[in-house]
């Protein structure tokens, strides 16, 4: 018998037949043997709506305030799951972050969680019940509701699952794996058995949304097995664990769309202060044609920040795209990649990188031929040369 912990995202539940099939999904677990804990996320378009709501009042909500707003969804979601499981004869009980007793710090709206309590949970499985916990939401040391940001509901697996000493933590999402790139841009990505902690931090880090970065991170630190799987879909997705093999191939492109290219009316210097100030998080150019005024990248999400703290100082440039390569042979590959993507007419702005990825700032109007073309030029181009370790076998 195993101890899993399976979350749920927004699509898996959103609609009461999809919640009934997650029901039948735990059920299936259980009936195999298994303890089970499932983690939910508010139901799909859920935390959007509540956002817009908040937006309405204050284009920059409150931190605190806004946290008590949309820790509200997932509490929907976990009651009528453990409804749906009661009905079926399993028993089930449904528990907030405060019952539960996840600790955060008090970072609203991106908070990081410290300590997770086991009792209550553990006492549940005891006496063969179905543990049901909201994602995204803690509590910090005042009392405050806080919230984990943007797809924290896999930081509230994972931390659960490393809590309880899990066998393995299930991330059920509406595709069936880790692919090699978005396969809604390119069909013929592939989908990755295996992928090395490594190479799976870069690709949440630099744009692929199958897998929260902070998550990932957290499971990398305290060594929790992930697998991803689909809701909707048998199959045995992709395992991120430390065992699959060392690739000198990219592994995968991942892509970071709809974002702004700025200029700045501050020296590089200030600049670096203000940003650090604020903890925005941009990518700031090196080069720049007068000394005063700095050009930045920043998401399209994040203008209204930027807005507070600049003001008249930024100026708008253009919306671009961030695309990619992750593995351990990048820094081999800048060249030639440039090289592609300038006989396609595709401008490279400027680029970054370090030994396991390689990041490119495009124009954004060029992301899905970018993506498309350096996917099967690097990618599989490389495995059909019977360069497969990208594959990653366990």
């Amino acid at each position: 018998m195993a101890l899993l912990v399976q979350k749920f995202g927004g699509t898996s539940v959103g609609s009461i037949e999809r919640i009934e099939a997650v029901a039948e999904r735990v059920i299936k677990a259980r009936q195999s043997g298994h303890q089970v804990v499932v983690v939910l996320s508010a139901m799909a378009g859920e935390t959007n709506r509540l956002l817009g709501l908040a937006k309405q009042i204050d284009e920059v909500p409150t931190p605190r305030e806004l946290d008590v707003l949309l820790a509200a969804g997932e509490q929907v979601s976990i009651a009528l799951l453990a409804m749906a499981l009661n009905k079926r004869g399993y028993s089930a009980v449904s528990l907030t972050a405060d019952q539960v007793v996840i600790r955060t710090d008090n970072a609203f709206n991106n908070a990081t969680i410290r300590e997770v309590e086991t009792q209550r949970m553990t006492a549940l499985l005891s006496n063969d019940n179905i543990v049901i916990v909201a994602g995204f939401q803690g509590r910090d040391v005042e009392g405050n509701i806080t919230t984990l940001g943007r797809g924290g509901s896999d930081t509230t697996a994972v931390a659960i699952a490393s809590a309880l000493d899990a066998d393995e933590c299930q991330i059920f999402t509406d595709v069936d794996g880790v692919y090699s790139t978005d396969p809604r841009i390119v069909p013929t990505a592939t989908r990755l058995d295996v992928i090395h902690f490594d190479h799976m931090t870069s690709m949440a880090r630099l744009g692929a949304k199958v897998l929260q970065l902070q998550s990932v991170e957290y499971a990398c630190q305290h060594r929790v097995p992930l697998r991803v799987l689909s809701s909707f879909d048998e199959g045995e997705g992709t395992l991120v664990n430390f065992d699959s093999m060392v690739s000198s191939t990219i592994i995968g492109v991942a892509l970071q769309k709809q974002h702004v290219l700025l200029e700045i009316a501050l020296p590089k210097t200030e600049l670096n202060k203000q940003i650090s100030l604020f903890g925005l998080a941009v990518w700031i150019l090196d080069h720049s044609s007068d000394e005063n005024k700095s050009q930045i990248v920043a998401a399209n999400d994040d203008i209204a920040r930027l807005k507070l703290v600049f003001d008249s100082k930024m100026r708008h440039i253009g919306m671009v795209s961030i695309l990619s390569l992750v593995g351990d042979g990048t820094q081999h590959c800048l060249d030639a990649v440039q090289k592609v993507l300038k006989e396609a007419s595709i401008k490279v702005h400027t680029y970054q990188g370090d030994a396991k990825c390689l990041s490119l700032l495009i124009d954004d109007e060029d992301h899905v031929a970018a993506v498309d073309l350096i996917h099967k030029k690097f990618v599989v181009d490389s495995q059909s040369l019977d360069n497969r370790s990208y594959l990653a076998v366990s």
